[in-house]
């Protein structure tokens, strides 16, 4: 066990305090290529590059959609069935994923840790504040496939 000392993190391998060291830092040395997204690990980039390419080599057997990663195959599998592992542990709502658990919990908190460098408004998830970073910037990056008008959100 190695200890990590800004935070005392027990590491199993020294080799895992460079990577941890970002988390404190910030640092992401691993830059993509194609989009310049960064990573903190080498492996996480290289894992990320294959959405730039048309290796798919995950099918879903039920809706012969692709993916690319396992992972998300797996995701998605959970869509094509009536399994809900996860639960609020206020409500009792169920969910396919744990990442919606996570982001419905914050309702119960009233926790809204995103806020804008503009305008301070707060949000409670990363996608409303990305999508409220157009309004100041003037992009409407949406285009409506019946009237052609530009927005600044996309209707699912």
């Amino acid at each position: 066990m190695y200890d990590f000392a800004v935070c005392k993190k027990e590491l199993n391998h020294q080799n895992d305090a460079g990577s941890h060291q970002c988390e404190h830092t910030g640092q992401r040395p691993f830059a993509c290529d194609v989009c310049n997204k960064t990573f903190v690990l080498k492996a996480h980039m290289k894992r990320h590059q294959l959405i730039h390419t048309d290796q798919r080599p995950y099918a879903c057997d039920v809706c012969n959609k692709t993916f690319s990663r396992k992972y998300e195959i797996q995701l998605h599998l959970l869509t094509h069935s009536d399994q809900r592992p996860y639960s609020c542990g206020v409500c009792n709502k169920t969910f396919r994923h744990k990442f919606t658990m996570k982001t419905h919990q914050l309702t119960h908190t009233g926790q809204r840790p995103y806020a804008c460098d503009v305008c301070n408004k707060t949000f409670s998830r990363k996608s409303q504040i990305q999508s409220h970073l157009l309004t100041h910037s003037g992009q409407r990056p949406y285009l409506c496939g019946v009237c052609k008008k530009h927005s600044f959100t996309s209707v699912a």
